[in-house]
């Protein structure tokens, strides 16, 4: 499946829907943006059961505003309505894929408990 973009508009629904959604943060001025744009396009195509999107910061101000976007490339990772990664920085593509294998890996029962554990 090939990047779609995701907007303040589609952004809470792919959430909801998909199963693992990665996303991007990234404006055209950003060089390190621009480079891992075809790692991540690439990547995407090798794995079509999972949603990839990205997120215009320039464009989306608001919702890069609502993630607490502070530098970008910011890669986020959620699972089953939750968000289990969030880091700046591009990945070159043997992280990318280790990043995506420990996403299929994790046990979402587990990641629940440890969340309503540490909610109180």
């Amino acid at each position: 499946m090939a990047t779609i973009e995701l907007t303040a508009a589609n952004f809470t629904d792919h959430v909801d829907e998909d199963d693992i959604l990665l996303v991007d943060f990234w404006a055209s001025w950003c060089g390190p943006c621009r480079q891992f744009a075809p790692i991540y396009e690439a990547t995407s195509e090798k794995h079509p059961d999972i949603v990839f999107g990205s997120v215009n910061t320039e464009e989306q101000q608001e919702l890069a505003s609502a993630f607490r976007v502070t530098s970008i490339p910011t890669l986020m990772v959620f699972r089953e309505q939750v968000l289990i990664y969030a880091q700046p920085g591009a990945l070159p593509e043997p992280s990318l894929e280790q990043l995506i294998a420990a996403v299929r890996d994790l046990d979402m029962e587990e990641v629940r408990q440890q969340l309503k554990a540490e909610q109180g």
